[in-house]
Order: structure tokens, then C-alpha cells, then sequence
């Protein structure tokens, strides 16, 4: 099953995909940009994964003062960094450097304390795809990544759909890609995954409990690019979703120039 949520009228909704866009739960058919959409799930912790496709690392091995690990890199983000499907996220004047990152998130349905391997994705409540930015020009080469870089607002967008763990038979062999202004600029493969997402429920749960909400966002395959304002990103998981999100600049927002 996929549902959304979505606010409308005042009222914030659960909404199913419908062959017109969406339908709430009371049974009106809506239209996609009818809508706001929502981050699909009640957003617990977010726990970010950097640097685990062994292309990207190929990609960023320039900048980075280490290219192998033997544990993931991990970082947290607050549920205020996340927007939904169809919202923009703003590029603050003056950056050189701003590319997407398209993520498979797994979101957490029970309690996981020291799971075992095994045992771990009976603890997955299902899916949803990310599109996680970042600006490099922030970039602390010291830490990867730091807070300014990833922590913020409206720059992790989750959605459109929830979709049941039971819908996704092998969440490591999924292809996803990256579209900007309709050209395919990024593609990869969850099989790629450095950690897999068992292995990374089995680290997390040992030193920090993940409880029903929490997401995993389990890193970017290489092909990242530079975005500007104006610029459709469209990040797509097969059998998940197809996340659109639009670039926009600081007038929006109401910063001055």
C-alpha cells in the first residue's frame, strides 16, 4: 500500500494515489498541485548516511581526507530540515557549489535495540525515496559533513509516497536515478550500497535505540551535479516513487539581496 499525507483545506489529510492525483481518505479526488505535500510518515529522528556508494567516494576522493571506513559515516538531522513532494528548496545567493542527492529512506516501525543482522528488517515499516541537498561550499574537510551543509531547512525533501515494507520485496536491488530539467544526470543501484540497510539497522541499534518514525537515509550513488535556481529536480526510486522538487533562490523566502 502508498499513502501520503497531504494538507488541504485547513486539514492535514492521508491521501492515496488516484489516477486524477490523490484521494483522501473521506473519498474527494484531488489534483497533485491541489495540495500540499507533506514529509509521508510523522518524522522521528533522521539519521543520515554519508559516503556509502564506493562510486561516490570515487567521485568526492579529491576532497576527501579519507577515502576508506570501516564503520558507515553517520549524521543526524532535525525533522525541520524536510519538506514534501512538489516544494522548492532554496539556493542562498552567493554559492558556487549545490547538487541533490537521491536516497532510498527507511523508515522505522518498531522498536530496534540491539538487533542482530538477521533479525533487522522486521523492524522496517517501509520506504519512501529523498532527495537530500547539500552545498560543498560549506564543507568542513576536517567533518563530513557538517551542519551547515546538510541540516537545512527545506533541504532533505521526502515523499511522495509511503510504501509498506511488505511492497518492497529486496530493498537492495532497487535502481534510482536523478533527472534535472528532464535529463538524466544521475543513476545508480541499492545492490552498490557499502552498508546495506540490514547491516545499518544491526550498527545503528547497537549503541542507540531507533524507534517507530525514525528514518534512515542510506546515502547517494555518484553523478552529482550542480543545481541552480530554477531547476526541476525530479529523484526517482523504481517501485517507490517519483520525488519533484524545485530549485528557488532567497526573494521566496524573504531575504533580501
Amino acid at each position: 500500500m502508498r499513502t501520503a499525507r497531504v494538507a488541504y483545506a485547513g486539514g492535514i489529510h492521508e491521501a492515496h494515489p488516484h489516477t486524477h492525483g490523490v484521494q483522501l481518505v473521506d473519498g474527494r479526488v484531488l489534483a497533485e498541485d491541489q495540495v500540499v505535500w507533506l514529509p509521508p510518515f510523522e518524522l522521528g529522528t533522521v539519521i543520515a548516511l554519508g559516503l556509502n556508494y564506493a562510486d561516490h567516494v570515487k567521485e568526492l576522493s579529491l576532497e576527501l581526507t579519507v577515502t576508506t571506513q570501516d564503520e558507515p559515516l553517520v549524521f543526524l538531522k532535525t525533522p525541520g530540515s524536510a519538506i514534501g513532494h512538489r516544494g522548492v528548496t532554496r539556493r542562498p545567493a552567493g554559492v558556487s557549489y549545490m547538487h541533490y542527492e537521491c536516497e532510498l529512506a527507511v523508515v522505522i516501525g518498531a522498536p530496534a535495540r540491539r538487533v542482530a543482522r538477521a533479525d533487522a528488517m522486521r523492524h522496517v515499516a517501509g520506504y519512501t525515496v529523498c532527495n537530500d541537498y547539500a552545498i560543498r561550499d560549506y564543507l568542513e574537510n576536517w567533518y563530513r559533513p557538517n551542519l551547515r551543509v546538510k541540516n537545512r531547512d527545506g533541504g532533505t525533501v521526502l515523499g511522495p509516497w509511503f510504501v509498506d515494507a511488505a511492497d518492497v520485496p529486496d530493498p537492495q536491488a532497487l535502481a534510482l536515478r536523478t533527472l534535472v530539467n528532464g535529463q538524466v544526470v544521475q543513476r545508480g543501484h541499492t545492490s552498490h550500497m557499502i552498508h546495506d540497510v540490514a547491516s545499518l539497522i544491526e550498527y545503528l541499534s547497537a549503541f542507540m535505540t531507533l524507534n517507530p518514525g525514525d528514518v534512515i537515509l542510506t546515502g547517494t550513488p555518484d553523478g552529482t551535479v550542480n543545481v541552480n535556481v530554477g531547476d526541476e529536480v525530479v529523484t526517482e526510486i523504481d517501485g517507490i516513487g517519483r520525488l519533484v522538487n524545485t530549485i528557488v533562490g532567497d526573494e521566496p523566502f524573504g531575504i533580501p539581496a
